[in-house]
């Protein structure tokens, strides 16, 4: 790598709005993230599932449709 041209690499402080923070590596010294592993759904388990079954047949019986 050239000498002079390359942003300083540092530890950052990555902070979550939900409180939780952690250390990482980062041309910042300071991170501020909306959503992190800690909060978020897809990690968490509160992730909602569509169930999508009957959407037709709902449909059909609402408009008087049945074949």
């Amino acid at each position: 790598m050239k000498e002079k041209i390359h942003p300083k690499y540092n530890e950052a402080t990555v902070t979550c709005v939900c409180g939780n923070s952690f250390t990482t590596g980062s041309t910042k010294k300071e991170i501020k993230v909306e959503i992190c592993s800690n909060c978020h759904p897809f990690y968490t388990g509160s992730q909602r599932t569509i169930e999508t079954g009957g959407r037709a047949e709902k449909f059909r019986k609402k408009y008087g449709l049945n074949k």
